[in-house]
């Protein structure tokens, strides 16, 4: 399998000083459900909005299936994210519009805002954006208010908004965080069947080295902007556990 994505000495440092990323070197095979470990302030959330550009790195380069992400601007840059799609911790949904718009909403990287909102009209991406909230069990509640669902729920909306950009690569920045243990696996389960089924390659940051076991093909652990640790999940022991999260850590359990 060819590298989707490649880190090459990628520093991130913010106006305070503070020092997030200190030369990073990663690549991240196609297909690769990837999950990034460790604690608040390690790096992990500023990771992933750099490989995005979201954030700017300092220094470093950034490639994500053969296009320099870090040189690229405007329309290049736009044609780049197309097949990025990005989850958040808080959902960014609109809240005062339903499931289904959110879904549409997915469709900005190709079509103008106006056209998403007003997708009565287009008949093709409404069927596109069913067809995805019926893969994350959503159908039945198109018409339902963002506002008006769980959490769990409105996270599994961004998701199928995220499919509407038709990825090769999803970022999810600690997509369970908020969310109570039984649903946060619902949710990387989601996850797991994008992976699985569509090759889609995901790198997501987690806190509970038990989900990282449970889906992960791979993990990462950042600790002070330093990668201290690339293997597989299983390969984690305690001994390992306690360098990334501090003597004082013990694990917890997401069944």
């Amino acid at each position: 399998m060819k590298n989707i994505i490649k880190l090459t000495d990628v520093h991130k440092i913010y106006d305070s000083g503070t020092h997030a990323l200190k030369g990073v070197n990663l690549e991240v095979k196609e297909g690769e459900f990837l999950i990034l470990l460790g604690l608040s302030g390690s790096g992990k959330s500023t990771l992933l909005r750099c490989m995005n550009r979201l954030i700017e790195p300092t220094s470093g380069e950034i490639e994500i299936d053969d296009e320099n992400v870090v040189t690229a601007k405007g329309k290049r840059l736009r044609k780049i994210r197309r097949h990025i799609g990005m989850i958040f911790q808080q959902f960014n949904l609109i809240k005062n519009m339903s499931a289904l718009t959110n879904v549409l909403s997915g469709k900005l990287g190709y079509v103008s805002l106006w056209h998403a909102i007003t997708f009565s009209m287009h008949k093709n991406d409404v069927a596109i954006a069913m067809s995805n909230l019926k893969r994350v069990g959503l159908d039945k509640f198109a018409k339902n208010k963002a506002r008006n669902l769980s959490g769990g729920q409105q996270q599994r909306v961004a998701i199928a908004r995220a499919l509407m950009q038709n990825p090769r690569v999803i970022f999810a920045d600690e997509p369970v965080a908020s969310l109570d243990p039984a649903t946060a696996d619902s949710v990387m389960r989601y996850l797991g069947e994008l992976n699985k089924n569509d090759n889609i390659t995901i790198l997501c940051s987690l806190h509970f080295l038990s989900l990282a076991r449970k889906y992960g093909t791979r993990v990462v652990a950042l600790k002070d902007g330093n990668i201290v640790f690339d293997g597989t999940p299983n390969e984690i022991d305690d001994k390992r556990f306690k360098d990334i999260y501090g003597e004082d850590a013990e694990e917890v359990e997401i069944r």
